[in-house]
């Protein structure tokens, strides 16, 4: 495949998700005062309730004390709490608070109508389909080759650090 053609194809779509991303993000702090990281940690809570700092970091590809940061400040703004974990002393269990089940069900209502004013209207659902499959295999082919590398004991360039990833829950 031509190189400049990959460039493009990486260029397009971590623009798409910047400005998706901060679309969504305008919306949830001018409606709800919430940022989007905040409510993707706090939707993760309402879809999976009951999840530890680590099953949220995971999900969400970034580290545990950064996760264990926007938790807290989710706990200080009484949005979720956390709770003894009964099958692990050393960890805990977040769960939403009745304040932050109500907030979360009120933004996902502006984070679905984004979705659909961005996306869902501009192509077809069909399509929507297509380029979410091709997404998840180029995730799950990455994540395969970052495994591949770390088991072999591969590091990045040396004096190179790995781009921040734009869209991510800030640490």
């Amino acid at each position: 495949m031509a190189d400049a053609d990959l460039k493009l194809l990486y260029r397009e779509l971590v623009s798409l998700e910047i400005e998706l991303w901060d679309g969504i993000e305008e919306r949830l702090r001018a409606q709800y005062d919430l940022p989007l990281t905040s409510f993707e940690v706090l939707h993760l809570l309402l879809r999976r309730p009951g999840r530890r700092i680590q099953d949220i970091a995971e999900e969400f590809s970034i580290t545990v004390g950064g996760t264990s940061k926007v938790v807290d400040r989710l706990e200080a703004a009484s949005l979720c709490e956390r709770r003894a974990n009964p099958n692990d002393r050393r960890s805990s269990i977040v769960e939403l608070t009745p304040q932050g089940r109500k907030l979360v069900d009120g933004a996902l209502k502006v984070f679905e109508e984004e979705l659909e004013l961005r996306i869902g209207s501009v192509i077809p659902e069909q399509s929507v389909r297509e380029v979410t499959a091709v997404l998840g295999t180029l995730r799950a082919a990455g994540r395969a080759l970052d495994a591949e590398r770390k088991a072999a004991g591969q590091t990045p360039v040396p004096g190179r650090r790995a781009p921040k990833q734009p869209g991510r829950p800030a640490s």
